[in-house]
């Protein structure tokens, strides 16, 4: 069983910055591809970054603002999120493909508010 397991998430100002992480429960360099998507309320779920055997791909919209890592050390995938902005609020989910199957975490609330 792969679990995947997202912290980090919290309440911040605009312009702050936040670090997501991701723990899996298997080697990060096992999976083919992982990467951070969100989900505002009312909205469809959407890709932030990812990382696809080795290369990394952003929202056009984040660019510049967000970085996603990977850390063997610690086996998490990690989100650094900066100049966080309202419209940024939403959940963040990890999510992973390894030998054919995509994985999925519970996901971590993030509120940008005043």
């Amino acid at each position: 069983q792969v679990q995947l397991v997202e912290s980090g998430g919290g309440l911040v100002q605009p312009g702050g910055s936040l670090r997501l992480s991701c723990a899996a429960s298997r080697s990060i360099v096992s999976f083919n591809a992982m990467g951070w998507y969100r989900q505002a309320p009312g909205k469809q779920r959407e890709l932030v970054a990812a990382i696809t055997e080795g290369t990394t791909n952003y929202a056009d919209s984040l660019k510049g603002r967000f970085t996603i890592s990977r850390d063997g050390a610690k086996n998490t995938l990690n989100l650094q999120m900066n100049s966080l902005k309202f419209e940024d609020t939403a959940v963040y989910y990890c999510r992973g493909l390894r030998l054919g199957y995509e994985y999925w975490g519970q996901g971590t609330q993030v509120t940008v508010s005043s």
